[in-house]
């Protein structure tokens, strides 16, 4: 069980998430999962004429079928962290594992959703979410009737024709999305796939992606600003610090599943958790 870095932010003990530690102090009868994901005092730093420390020993782990949420200020190294777990950017210290593997490059049981599409603008959206699977020489006769599923789950039904010019940014980020469910990745990284949206698509798209998240359940690390958002969709999320990030707190969001917006956001401590979470980030900080 992950355990905070000596810096920790004092939890206030009223608050659910300090309550639950409490309980989680106790014996546990069941034996440990091994972590899909594994992050062991890793450090990085960027070199150049004004060289720059992005991250710096940050611990964390993310057990299988577990959603978990990264929050933390511009610039902390949350993004950095996420490549670095998917084998896109190498790191100068500590270890990375990914089902008890060191990650040492991109890996098949990974996929990572980017903040834009990053969708072909020559090719159909049937073409677009295809287009991994045939890169990696997948059978198409076996993936058709997964992508013709999918398209139906993401709401993209009778638009598979359709170029992304022609969808709104919501259906090309759950294009995008299906693209890389296609692969059928064990682990799914996201780095803020629905930051460049309006609010209302984006709690939309929230609401979509938990309900896909509920049915694959897949093992998820995602990157956000938005604490409702990190609230409503994660079983945990981890705080970092600025630059050098560093994990300066978890919460474990004791709130039931299959989530319902309607129901979760009436749920009183949903409004606690995410009081919580903002006073970690500084967002009650007095203004002068």
């Amino acid at each position: 069980m992950y355990k905070p870095h000596k810096d920790s932010m004092p939890m206030p003990a009223s608050s659910p998430a300090a309550s639950l530690r409490a309980c989680a102090s106790a014996p546990e009868s069941e034996p440990a999962t091994a972590p899909a994901i594994a992050v062991r005092q890793v450090l990085k730093t960027f070199a150049g004429k004004h060289e720059v420390k992005a991250l710096e020993a940050v611990d964390l782990t993310v057990a299988p079928h577990e959603f978990v949420s990264i929050l933390g200020p511009s610039g902390c190294g949350k993004s950095t962290l996420l490549r670095i777990v998917a084998g896109l950017t190498p790191y100068q210290g500590g270890e990375v594992q990914v089902n008890q593997r060191p990650v040492k490059g991109p890996s098949p049981e990974i996929g990572v959703v980017f903040q834009s599409s990053n969708m072909l603008p020559w090719l159909t959206v049937a073409d677009n979410m295809a287009l991994g699977a045939k890169l990696r020489g997948l059978d198409m006769q076996v993936l058709h009737p997964k992508l013709e599923q999918l398209t139906e789950t993401l709401g993209l039904k009778g638009f598979e024709k359709h170029h992304p010019h022609q969808l709104s940014g919501g259906m090309r980020q759950r294009a995008a999305i299906g693209q890389i469910l296609a692969l059928d990745p064990q682990i799914l990284l996201m780095d803020e796939p629905f930051g460049a949206l309006d609010a209302l698509t984006r709690d939309r798209l929230n609401v979509e992606l938990l309900r896909i998240w509920q049915t694959l359940r897949q093992t998820v690390l995602l990157v956000t600003h938005s604490i409702a958002e990190a609230v409503f969709l994660s079983d945990r999320v981890i705080v970092m610090s600025g630059r050098p990030g560093r994990v300066v707190q978890e919460i474990q969001i004791d709130l039931p599943r299959p989530r319902q917006p309607e129901e979760i956001k009436s749920d009183p401590r949903y409004g606690e958790y995410i009081a919580e979470l903002s006073a970690l980030m500084g967002v009650f900080n007095d203004r002068h």
